[in-house]
């Protein structure tokens, strides 16, 4: 195969994690006979103050002309970012106008803890089970992110207004998304809401019920967001499957998803759209360790996961960057996030320590 990847190192530990999800890319190209081509460029808060914008032109003109793309984390220190303009911050400069741009209304989070590993989770052993495996998908192109936004006086009186909005067209094809996803893995899926407060959570059931039909094999559940919450801590394993969430609310519980495993490091994800995807970690750019090599590079490498599956069609090569990283793990490797606590003892690998073992694990199976 081959295929051209638009690389955005972002900001913070963004190039170091980069670095490590590419190291492992080019171990999977060299041992399946692909080809990759790469090609970097600025995107985020750092590329404000190098190109006047966090998504430049000659960025979106590289992404346009990639097949897919790889998005490191974005976002510098507090003094720094109060130096841009409130429109020109990554969020609403970069990574809103990033998801528009290519439609990509699928967010896959994978929340994956084996029972091996429970120690790396806060939770008591007893409430993991066999393991967590939750895969999330967040509707990521609506609701009230993407709505109006009005800040200022009226009549004198100071306020602020966020619209959130969901047409038929944006609940359904995110929810057939999911459907499919359950029936292929054969499990159940949940929909979060808060319908018994929210007009758009009640349309959003009613457009999830009417898809529901369609799948009769597939059992599904409905479940409001903040009780979603409660179970996550208490009952994870309850939550196991596929899980659907629209825009806000599926920021909210997949950040703590990462918390009841253990590190937002945990938390790779993919974006797609029709035409084209991005990955990504779930976390930010965690600008006081940048440059000190401690950052947990997984989330990063199981976002290169996430492409070769999702973006690229290549599922056994997928499944081989997976395997490496859970080998690492058992293998009595760590990251220093996860350091510490209950549980065997572990030795601590540096962010390049950490894809080396990577890539030592993938070159070395058969």
């Amino acid at each position: 195969m081959k295929k051209t990847i638009a690389v955005l190192e972002g900001d913070g530990i963004g190039p170091e994690i980069v670095r490590e999800s590419l190291k492992v890319l080019r171990a999977i190209e060299e041992k399946y006979g692909h080809a990759f081509t790469c090609t970097f460029a600025p995107f985020g808060a750092s590329a404000y103050f190098t190109e006047g914008s966090p998504f430049p032109d000659r960025t979106k003109a590289v992404c346009d002309g990639a097949d897919v793309i790889i998005k490191g984390p974005v976002g510098l220190a507090v003094e720094e970012m109060s130096r841009i303009p409130p429109e020109h911050r990554p969020e609403i400069g970069a990574i809103l106008p990033l998801r528009s741009r290519y439609d990509t209304f699928a967010n896959f989070r994978p929340v994956r803890l084996p029972r091996g590993l429970a120690s790396f989770s806060p939770l008591k052993p007893e409430l993991l089970g066999e393991g967590i495996d939750i895969l999330m998908i967040r509707e990521l192109v609506g609701g009230i992110y993407f709505g109006e936004k009005v800040e200022g006086p009226k009549t004198g009186m100071a306020y602020a207004r966020d619209d959130c909005t969901y047409t038929d067209a944006q609940v359904r094809r995110v929810a057939v998304v999911a459907f499919e996803e359950a029936k292929k893995k054969g499990c159940d899926l949940t929909n979060i809401h808060k319908a018994n407060v929210l007009a758009t959570s009640r349309f959003w059931n009613a457009v999830v019920e009417d898809v529901a039909r369609s799948y009769p094999d597939v059992r599904h559940h409905s479940l409001l967001v903040d009780n979603a919450a409660y179970q996550l801590v208490k009952n994870p394993t309850g939550l196991n499957g596929v899980v659907l969430l629209e825009n806000m609310q599926g920021d909210i519980l997949t950040d703590e998803a990462g918390g009841i495993i253990g590190s937002l490091g945990l938390m790779p994800s993919a974006c797609i759209g029709p035409g084209k995807g991005y990955v990504e970690p779930a976390h930010g750019s965690a600008p006081d360790i940048a440059g000190k090599n401690i950052a947990n590079p997984y989330s990063m490498i199981g976002s290169i996961a996430l492409m070769l599956d999702r973006c690229l069609g290549l599922p056994g090569e997928a499944q081989e960057v997976w395997d490496a990283l859970f080998a690492v793990f058992r293998q009595g490797f760590t990251t220093a996030e996860l350091a510490g606590g209950e549980g065997p003892e572990r030795t601590v690998l540096s962010t390049s320590a950490f894809g080396d073992a990577v890539v030592k694990n993938i070159a070395g199976r058969a």
